[in-house]
């Protein structure tokens, strides 16, 4: 569910790269408000809406992540979350953008394994955030404090606090702060590899292996993004630390194969669809490598 609001916000700052944009890369003395840096020329590539399409279709968002760790049968870890007593201590926008992004995937973390007693104090980090950068109003804290008492209320839940991120998504677009966007959704997938870079360590589970190296593409991506807007020093070194799992991917290889195309039934047509079929070569060495870099980026990003 959350994966529709990873890709959104992903799409947003994707959409300012393919244009092009333009504006103010002041940030304001009173708000500390992020507004739309310039595109720098190393880095305006336009991105097709096929690529894009392509990125959504590959990324795993955090709750996908997070069910597919809970099939694995291994418990659930609060420790591995990050703690809602550092809110406080997120005190610029950037910060508090990447960091909502952070509790967000917690959030899907802990809703796919049920945890309502500790909801809460994930929703009341999120609200923090939110108001700090200014987006607050699309979230109905107290109905969500409400539902999360409940664990039968977890999946409605969940479905408003989507609908609410997509509601802050739309308003960053139309409010020219897709910069804001793309700190979201990359604090989002970082934690999101964080956690099942954990479970890894644990249970050297092959799926979970096969996942986080098909992210090697994807983060080419977040990188082109986040280097749209390196006129600002913040989003600059965020972007040469992605750069450095960047280079912890390299050595991955992934081959795509074409499979037969078989014909389904939609909405009372036939329509023939071609599935993909990805091959990944990855060794032990490798994938240490990458989660070792994934946990270093993950604790410049919380700290």
């Amino acid at each position: 569910m959350l994966r529709k609001f990873s890709y959104l916000a992903l799409m947003v700052a994707g959409v300012c790269i393919m244009s092009a944009c333009s504006g103010s890369s002041k940030k304001s003395s009173e708000s500390d408000e992020l507004t739309l840096a310039p595109a720098t020329e190393s880095a305006a590539l336009e991105l097709s809406e096929e690529v894009m399409s392509d990125v959504i279709q590959n990324i795993s968002s955090p709750v996908e992540m997070a069910s597919i760790i809970k099939a694995t049968g291994v418990d659930f870890s609060q420790k591995i979350l990050n703690s809602t007593d550092k809110v406080d201590a997120y005190n610029t926008s950037y910060k508090r953008a990447l960091n909502l992004g952070v509790y967000s995937a917690d959030l899907g973390y802990i809703n796919t394994f049920d945890k309502n007693n500790i909801v809460v104090s994930y929703l009341v980090a999120i609200k923090s955030l939110s108001e700090g950068i200014k987006v607050g109003q699309f979230f109905d804290f107290n109905a969500l404090k409400r539902m999360a008492t409940n664990s039968n209320n977890l999946d409605s839940l969940m479905q408003i606090s989507i609908s609410s991120f997509n509601q802050m998504d739309s308003y960053l677009r139309s409010q020219k702060r897709s910069n804001v966007s793309s700190l979201i959704v990359t604090g989002a997938w970082i934690e999101g590899l964080y956690i099942t870079g954990n479970v890894i360590e644990q249970t050297n589970d092959e799926g979970l292996i096969n996942r986080v190296a098909e992210q090697k593409d994807i983060i080419n991506i977040i990188e082109i993004i986040l280097k749209n807007y390196s006129q600002d020093p913040d989003f600059a070194e965020l972007a040469q630390r992605i750069g450095k799992l960047k280079a912890a991917y390299d050595p991955v290889k992934i081959t795509t194969e074409f499979a037969e195309p078989k014909t389904i039934e939609q909405d009372g047509m036939l329509i023939i669809v071609q599935d993909e079929i990805s091959h990944v070569e990855i060794t032990p060495e490798q994938v240490t490598a990458i989660i070792e870099e994934i946990k270093a980026l993950r604790e410049f990003i919380v700290s």
